[in-house]
């Protein structure tokens, strides 16, 4: 992933982010190839649900499982796609900028990023845990757990978490001057 004679010249600190980027980089790369197959499984929900309609007695579980599959196909993505630089941004100055710039700008926003999901994870563990601590249910006709869909919801925030100061950690190293090679 690096090169080695080059990260033997750098101070232990860099090269324990290195590795930190290295890690997180290749786990949220693993997680995501996994769960882009869940807009499949999604899709095979959906069409079992539109023949179950059609020609059998209506299925209760296929709509909340669907949404299910979404959510986690979503928060399981994100940090891959936040490593593969899928967000969106406003082109109109970004563009322009030296790579340096871009990485101050990189560097001061990602933090807006990292309160904004701190804030999203402790309200997702609050809801985990009332959620396995009593049960919790939908409201619905099949009235699924919904402990398991937190659960997937928090660990999607964290591995964004990670993924994010990751990104803070390179942002910093461009800032400085060092060269960033992972592979994509």
């Amino acid at each position: 992933m690096t090169d080695a004679p080059a990260d033997a010249a750098l101070p232990p600190i860099s090269r324990a982010l290195r590795a930190y980027v290295a890690r997180i980089e290749a786990l949220n790369r693993r997680v995501g190839r996994v769960a882009m197959y869940l807009l499949f499984a999604m899709m095979a929900i959906l069409l079992w649900s539109s023949i179950s309609k059609t020609f059998f007695l209506p299925s209760l579980w296929t709509l909340e499982m669907a949404q299910f599959t979404l959510t986690a196909y979503f928060l399981l993505g994100g940090p891959y796609s936040i490593q593969l630089g899928s967000n969106v941004r406003m082109d109109l100055l970004y563009e322009r900028w030296t790579p340096t710039t871009k990485a101050w700008v990189d560097a001061f926003t990602v933090l807006f990023l990292l309160f904004y999901l701190g804030v999203l994870l402790y309200g997702g563990l609050l809801s985990a845990q009332y959620a396995i601590e009593y049960g919790e249910r939908n409201p619905t006709a099949w009235r699924p757990y919904t402990w398991p869909i937190k659960s997937i919801m928090c660990l999607g925030l964290a591995l964004m978490i990670l993924q994010a100061l990751a990104e803070l950690f390179k942002d910093v190293g461009r800032i400085r001057g060092e060269r960033w090679a992972f592979a994509r």
